[in-house]
C-alpha cells in the first residue's frame, strides 16, 4: 500500500487504450476503495484527468443508474459482485477487469469458494480480454494462496487445471494430531523456485527498496468520506467551534482544545452529556480503512496511534486480537517478538526510550492531534534510524487515515509544516468564508 497501484494501473489501460479497446473497464476493490480510491486517483492526476471513474455502489437502485451513466471504469465492492454478474447476464460490456487486492480470490476454486469468486470465474475466461490482479501480499499464508489468483489469470496454465493438480505436484499433506482428515499442506522443496519461474512471465513485482531512500519513511494518505448524516453533523459541529475561536486571542492549547468534538466526529464517535464519559458511534469509515491496511500487511504487525479512549474502545472491539500498549513490559516484549498482530498506542505513552523498532515497520494513524512533539515520537519508535540502528533492511511504512475535509486536514498541515495552531485554523475560517 502507498507505492501507486492504481495509479500506475489506470496511467496503463489509458495507454493501452491507444493500440485496442480497454474501456469500459471494470475495477473490483474493498468497498471504501472501490468507492472513493479509485475515482479520487483518477482526478488527482493531471494526465487523467479525462477518464471517468463511476463508483457501482450503494443500493440496488443507486447501482443501476451508475451502470447506466457512461464511463471509462466502473468500480464495485466484492460483495456485489453476484449481483452484478446476474443484472448484466448476456450484455456483460466489460472486456477488461482489475480486481484491486487479489488475495480475496485466493480461497477460489473450481467446485467450491466464495460466491463472489465463482460468480467471477463466470466471465473470466468467457466475456473478459485482459485479467489484471493487485496486491502487496500475492501469499500471506504461503504458496497454497497463488493457485486461486493465477487460475483467473491463464485458467490454470501455469499452476495447473485444479487445485488438486497443484498440490499434488508441488505440496506434501502433513497430518495435524490425530485427526485423520486433519492435514497441511507443506511445500516441497523445489516448490518456490518451480511456482516463482512459472509466474514470472505474468507478474510484476515493485520493491519499495528499489525507488525509496530507506532513511525517509513511506508516507501514504487515507482519505475516507463522512457519510451524509455524519458529514452534516460535523458542519453543524464546525460552525460551533469557529464561532468560539472567532474574534478570541486564545493560546495554541485552547485553540486545539475547541476543535475536539470535530476531531471526534472525523475518527467516528463523539462524546455526549455534560461529563464527556459517554459516547455515541456516529460511523466506521475508519475502521474499515484501518481493516484493508492489515489485510494488506498480510500478518506484519501494525503499530497504531490512537487519541480518544472512544477511538481504543473500537479498535479493541474491532480488532480483538489488538493489545493497547500499557506500563506492562511484558508487552512490549510480545510486540517486538512478533507475538502482537496490532499494539494500539497513544502517542503520549510511546514517547522517549520505547523501543519498538524489532516488532515491525507499519505505523497507522487512526487518529491525528495537534501535540507535534508526541507525533514525532511515536514515528521514532518505528523509525528508519532505529530499524536500521537493529539491522533491519526495510522502509518505514506511515499511514495516515484522514477523514476528508475535515478538521484532520487543518492538524496534518500543523505537522507536516509546524505552523501555529492558531494561524492554521484562521485561514481555515476565512477559506470557508465564516470570517
Amino acid at each position: 500500500m502507498g507505492l501507486g497501484k492504481t495509479v500506475s494501473t489506470l496511467t496503463a489501460l489509458d495507454i493501452l487504450d491507444l493500440v485496442e479497446d480497454a474501456f469500459p473497464a471494470l475495477v473490483v476493490a474493498p468497498l471504501r476503495v472501490a468507492r472513493s480510491t479509485w475515482p479520487d486517483e483518477a482526478s488527482k492526476w493531471d494526465h487523467l484527468q479525462h477518464l471517468k471513474v463511476k463508483a457501482v455502489t450503494g443500493t440496488a437502485i443507486e447501482r443501476k443508474a451508475a451502470l447506466n451513466t457512461k464511463a471509462h471504469i466502473y468500480t464495485i465492492n466484492f460483495e456485489n459482485l453476484p449481483w452484478l454478474v446476474e443484472a448484466l447476464k448476456d450484455a456483460w460490456p466489460f472486456k477488461t477487469v482489475v480486481v484491486d487486492e487479489s488475495t480475496k480470490l485466493k480461497g477460489f476454486r473450481l467446485r467450491q469458494g466464495t460466491l463472489r469468486a465463482k460468480a467471477l470465474a463466470t466471465v473470466a475466461h468467457v466475456k473478459v480480454d485482459r485479467f489484471i490482479e493487485l496486491t502487496g501480499t500475492p501469499s500471506p499464508n504461503g504458496l497454497v494462496d497463488l493457485w486461486g489468483q493465477a487460475w483467473f489469470l491463464d485458467k490454470g496454465v501455469r499452476l495447473g487445471r485444479t487445485f488438486n493438480a497443484f498440490t499434488d505436484r508441488w505440496f506434501q499433506q502433513l497430518r495435524v494430531g490425530s485427526d485423520p482428515h486433519a492435514v497441511q499442506l507443506q511445500p516441497m522443496p523445489h516448490a518456490q523456485g518451480e511456482i516463482q519461474d512459472r509466474l514470472r512471465d505474468i507478474c510484476l513485482t515493485v520493491d519499495g527498496r528499489d525507488y525509496f531512500d530507506l532513511r525517509e519513511p513511506v508516507v501514504n494518505t487515507i482519505r475516507v468520506q463522512l457519510p451524509p448524516a455524519a458529514r452534516e453533523l460535523y458542519r453543524d459541529m464546525e460552525k460551533t467551534m469557529f464561532m468560539e475561536i472567532e474574534g478570541e486571542e486564545i493560546e495554541a492549547f485552547g485553540a486545539a482544545a475547541k476543535t475536539m468534538k470535530c476531531l471526534q466526529i472525523a475518527n467516528g464517535a463523539a462524546y455526549v452529556g455534560e461529563d464527556a464519559v459517554e459516547w455515541k458511534v456516529i460511523h466506521d469509515e475508519k475502521i474499515a480503512a484501518l481493516e484493508e491496511i492489515v489485510e494488506e500487511a498480510a500478518g506484519m504487525p501494525v503499530l497504531v496511534a490512537y487519541h480518544f479512549k472512544s477511538d481504543l474502545a473500537r479498535l479493541q472491539r474491532a480488532f480483538p486480537k489488538g493489545r493497547q500498549l500499557d506500563a506492562d513490559p511484558g508487552t512490549i516484549r510480545d510486540w517486538n517478538a512478533g507475538r502482537i498482530p496490532l499494539l494500539f498506542a497513544h502517542p503520549a505513552s510511546a514517547g522517549h526510550g520505547l523501543n519498538l523498532q524489532d516488532g515491525g515497520n507499519i505505523l497507522a494513524f487512526f487518529s491525528v492531534n495537534w501535540n507535534l512533539e508526541e507525533h514525532q515520537q511515536i514515528i521514532e519508535r518505528v523509525g528508519p534510524t532505529r530499524q536500521l540502528q537493529a539491522g533491519h533492511d526495510r522502509p518505514v511504512f506511515i499511514h495516515y487515515i484522514l477523514a476528508d475535509d475535515t478538521v484532520d486536514d487543518l492538524i496534518l498541515d500543523r505537522l507536516q509544516t509546524k505552523r501555529q495552531v492558531q494561524d492554521i485554523l484562521l485561514e481555515a475560517m476565512k477559506a470557508r468564508g465564516l470570517k
